[in-house]
């Protein structure tokens, strides 16, 4: 996505241990866990250099909601969504050689009423086992199953886009 922007992209991995801090916060857990893992990068950053790392949590009635480890917590989770509405953050840590830039942006979605079958469907599609809250809304279950979001259809998927484009352009300015 982000070379989608015009930027050049190089993916790294990042090894690090996502720990959150008891007693954070929901709309500061994603931010934490962004900059945790751009901390876990060693290498020296290039005056022309920009690292970006990203975290997306699902937050329903104060839980987060995290990736389902079983066909029955998945079902769990999609149940609980249905019908009802829950807030996705998404994280984003910006680093360059001199500055850095953390931000969080947040998008409230909406599901309709989910039949057991349309649930059980999708779970058996297999790609509900590494998202947050078990959909991806880019996925069958968003098309079927999202009735309207408030904020970033981008960041349901990830990555806050339009607002991730103005920071890197503002950063890029000022390095």
């Amino acid at each position: 996505m982000l070379s989608q922007l015009g930027f050049p992209v190089d993916f790294v991995d990042i090894e690090t241990e996502e720990i959150v801090e008891p007693g954070t916060p929901v709309e500061y857990i994603a931010a934490s866990l962004a900059l945790l893992k751009a901390k876990g990068y060693a290498k020296t950053l290039a005056d022309d250099e920009i690292l970006v790392t990203a975290d997306t949590i699902v937050v329903h009635k104060g839980e987060v909601l995290g990736k389902p480890h079983s066909r029955e917590r998945a079902y769990e989770m999609l149940r609980s969504l249905s019908d009802d509405r829950h807030t996705v953050y998404t994280g984003v840590c910006l680093k360059s050689a001199s500055r850095q830039v953390v931000f969080t942006e947040q998008t409230v979605v909406v599901f309709r009423q989910l039949s057991e079958e349309t649930i059980w469907h999708y779970i058996d599609q297999g790609t509900c086992f590494d998202k947050a809250g078990a959909y991806g809304i880019q996925e069958w279950i968003g098309m079927v199953g999202v009735e309207r979001i408030e904020g970033c259809y981008y960041n349901v998927m990830g990555l806050p886009l339009s607002r991730l484009y103005d920071e890197l352009r503002q950063l890029m300015r000022k390095s």
